[in-house]
């Protein structure tokens, strides 16, 4: 299946490679600006002299694919394979600049004298040696990625990846259909740097997570097993659920009796996404539609961050009359393409080019909401809530938390003030200039930790101090917890002898939450002033005289551990 990726406007790529890879870059000249290379075989080279012209073209995002093989020089005993490696992983970690992201092979060792390798282990071992080093070096620079070239290969096969007329004739190692998937793949990995991805993906219950009806196994067992047909429901079930780990939240939306469908969540023996990986769930016999508008408000998140799953055309059409920013993909006809095309709505819609701890306990950190909205709903008054709750913001080391940094400043809508967005590279300039101060806040509670949630950027260049960013996250909303937030960081300019700070709002459709929030902390307006583009309403407050504000936060610092 082709498919058609935009690359972000501006974005810059490069593509470094051992091997000829002309063919694919002039494939990708076509969709996005790309740095045309000086030939093949001098990646190092190029990464390490800064008066090259890769340098000077000044790649927001490289893309480094090596031959194994190549590498090698057609050396494979592991003692000095490895050795190899490690020189050019060596050299490769001193020349990578914090402001850009880079992408580099995972491998697969092709060449004729493999076919002769008396241990049948040899070829596996060296690849090993490779991913070992690659995933050291990912732990170690967070803006480095494994790019999964090796998944390529073997989706295509060896007989139909490699080209050994091409490689010589001129040492083009893929075949045309492989240089087609390579493009279309760097392409995607430049796209899900820059985009928002969705949060929610929202399932239809029968015949979309198990085959036949709920409440009717007595005549007609439901399809769920470790064979045939039941098999492919399983893997469907298990391909969902390491999107679930994976930061997805998931919801049901489905057409049931509620007791008929929970004793098959709960209890049939191969069902895999048990009721507590589910952040809402609506199993009635209301519309569809209205039951997401109820998850969207319970989840507190807007209609575009949902995809919804279901097998009914019916259904899928009317949601999308219904409710447009709803993203609705098309449901595979045959049963058995269920588990990969659940593969590929997780590439299209969910995929990020990192997952963060945050990520990994998104489900978790919904739940504990949910018993939070409990606890206000018993609550006598909003302050005895607020007391109740116990929360404690603590200010963590921005440096520390980058990847998470950039992830909440693009991904945030409705709590932020100018929604600006930030690549990482110009995140990784902010955080090391001296005029600007960075403030980055995980928030906790009697119910659980909900991560770093709120981010604050100050412009101390000038006289006046300026907030020209602050975000947080929507889970954490409507406790207050921004004033105390507010108030912490005046309190450390003031401490470093300020006497003022200003603020700037800038509206959107989406952020009209926040749209008064200024004023609620006891800032005085300002004549508005063009701020990047934009008419920007500016606020300012004098730091000896912030008013008092009702909050119940205890702000911690983060432990220097």
């Amino acid at each position: 299946m082709e498919r058609t990726v935009q690359n972000s406007p501006g974005t810059k790529l490069a593509l470094l490679s051992n091997i000829n890879m002309d063919f694919v870059i002039r494939l990708l000249k076509k969709q996005a600006e790309v740095w045309q290379g000086e030939g093949y075989g001098n990646e190092l080279g190029l990464l390490i002299n800064p008066d090259s012209s890769y340098h000077a073209f000044g790649a927001d995002i490289t893309f480094l694919v090596i031959d194994l093989m190549e590498l090698l020089e057609h050396d494979l005993e592991p003692e000095t394979a490895g050795a190899r490696m490690d020189r050019w992983f060596g050299d490769v970690k001193t020349v990578l600049r914090n402001e850009k992201i880079y992408y580099i092979s995972d491998t697969y060792l092709w060449g004729p004298e493999v076919s002769a390798l008396a241990d049948a282990g040899r070829k596996a071992a060296l690849e090993h040696l490779w991913q070992e080093r690659l995933e050291k070096l990912c732990r170690e620079k967070k803006n480095v990625r494994i790019f999964p070239y090796r998944n390529l290969i073997e989706l295509l096969g060896e007989e139909n990846a490699f080209s050994a007329k091409m490689w010589y004739m001129g040492k083009i190692l893929l075949g045309n259909e492989a240089q087609k998937r390579l493009c279309e793949l760097i392409l995607h990995k430049a796209e899900a740097e820059m985009r928002v991805p969705k949060k929610v993906l929202l399932l239809d219950l029968d015949n979309t997570l198990w085959g036949g009806l709920a409440g009717e196994q007595e005549h007609t067992p439901v399809e769920l097993s470790e064979d045939h047909g039941g098999l492919i429901f399983k893997n469907l079930q298990r391909v969902i659920l390491q999107m679930q780990k994976q930061g997805v939240l998931l919801g049901i939306v489905s057409k049931n009796n509620e007791a008929d469908a929970m004793d098959i969540l709960e209890r049939h023996p191969h069902m895999v996404l048990r009721p507590d990986v589910f952040a809402a769930r609506r199993i009635n016999w209301a519309p569809k539609h209205e039951n997401i508008r109820e998850i969207a408000e319970e989840l507190n998140l807007g209609l575009d961050s949902f995809v919804f799953w279901d097998d009914s055309p019916q259904e899928r059409q009317l949601v999308k009359e219904m409710l447009p920013q709803v993203t609705v993909p098309d449901f595979p006809e045959r049963k058995e393409e269920l588990p990969f095309a659940m593969g590929e709505v997780y590439r299209k819609y969910f995929a990020k080019p990192a997952v963060t701890a945050e990520d990994k306990a998104r489900t978790a950190q919904y739940a504990a909401n949910a018993a939070r909205n409990r606890l206000q709903e018993s609550a006598g008054s909003f302050e005895g809530y607020l007391k109740q709750l116990e929360i404690t913001a603590t200010r963590v080391n921005p440096r520390k938390h980058a990847e998470r940094l950039v992830q909440l400043l693009n991904k945030t809508n409705q709590f932020n003030l100018t929604t600006r967005r930030y690549t990482q590279g110009q995140m990784a300039q902010l955080l090391e200039a001296s005029d600007r101060s960075v403030y980055l806040y995980s928030v906790s509670d009697r119910f659980g930790d909900n991560g770093i949630v709120a981010a604050a950027v100050a412009d101390c260049s000038e006289e006046v101090p300026v907030l020209t960013d602050f975000v947080m996250s929507c889970r954490v909303m409507g406790k207050n917890i921004e004033y105390a937030l507010v108030e912490d960081i005046e309190r450390d300019l003031r401490e470093r002898g300020y006497d003022r700070l200003r603020g700037i709002f800038i509206p959107t459709a989406r952020n009209a939450p926040v749209s008064e929030l200024y004023g609620r902390l006891g800032y005085r307006k300002l004549e508005p002033e063009t701020v990047c583009g934009e008419t920007a309403c500016i606020y300012e407050i004098r730091l000896a005289h912030v008013p008092e504000r009702m909050y119940f936060v205890k702000i911690e610092e983060e432990s220097a551990e």
